[in-house]
């Protein structure tokens, strides 16, 4: 098994410890750059990977009743048909050859990362303005709007595997100014094991998992994340996000 990889899972489960996201954002493009597995196997790898992250981080959410069901399920509702309808896709260009495939998760992928960098830096500088007005739980918008996102992003998700924990928890941030954030993560990281899991389980079917691949990541991840949560009381969280969020805009745009 090579060693580089473990390291990798090392880096990436710190950063995912120290700011909460991150995993799919840095794990799918690292793989793609630094020629682990080529795109699609890449992406599928990651989604595996995540889904297994998003379990353990699921059942401490649910413990600690940060999880508010009504959002789970309104993101559900579009989110699940959005991810099949990617898989679908990826499914459909194989019949026009892998290349076909693999250049669409690049393309798509490297636009994501710059949407998701955009969107760290919204959060770092201006989030902290954003008015908080009303009861808990109160939404800007209509039920459906939550689940129209949760359908964009299901389709990027099964795509890319990139999108599951940023560009839901910005979002959730406009549309439910007043429900704690807490609450916001925990219910984007349950849901997002629902989320994953389909595209896992696409992916799966495609046979774009690379098990020997997603061991070596596990082994490094596991600690990884452990080590950056403790760190996480040490290192300023305003700090990390613009290092992140420039980290992303950079791999978005090298990947265009």
């Amino acid at each position: 098994m090579d060693y580089k990889v473990s390291l990798l899972g090392l880096f990436i489960g710190i950063l995912i410890g120290l700011t909460g996201m991150g995993g799919g954002a840095l794990m799918t493009p690292a793989l793609i750059l630094f020629r682990l597995a080529r795109p699609t196997l890449a992406v599928g790898t990651d989604l595996v990977w995540n889904a297994l992250t998003k379990g353990v981080g699921s059942i401490v959410h649910i413990k600690q009743q940060t999880v508010d069901m009504r959002i789970v399920k309104r993101l559900a509702i579009g989110s699940i048909p959005g991810a099949v309808c990617g898989i679908g896709l990826l499914a459909y260009l194989r019949h026009h050859g892998i290349k076909s495939e693999d250049h669409l998760v690049v393309m798509v992928l490297g636009t994501a990362l710059i949407g998701v960098a955009l969107t760290l830096f919204f959060r770092t500088f201006f989030a902290s303005k954003l008015p908080m007005l009303g009861t808990e739980g109160l939404s800007r918008g209509p039920a459906w709007l939550t689940s129209v996102i949760g359908l964009v992003v299901g389709f990027l998700v099964s795509i890319t595997s990139v999108g599951s924990g940023t560009m839901i928890v910005a979002s959730l941030v406009f549309i439910y100014p007043t429900t704690p954030l807490r609450k916001l993560v925990g219910s984007d990281i349950f849901h997002a094991l629902f989320l994953v899991g389909v595209s896992a389980i696409g992916h799966m079917g495609l046979g774009t998992v690379n098990t020997k691949l997603l061991i070596g990541l596990l082994i490094g991840s596991v600690p990884g994340v452990v080590i950056g949560s403790r760190l996480s009381v040490i290192f300023p969280e305003k700090l990390l996000r613009p290092m992140l969020a420039t980290t992303l805009l950079y791999l978005g745009a090298k990947l265009l």
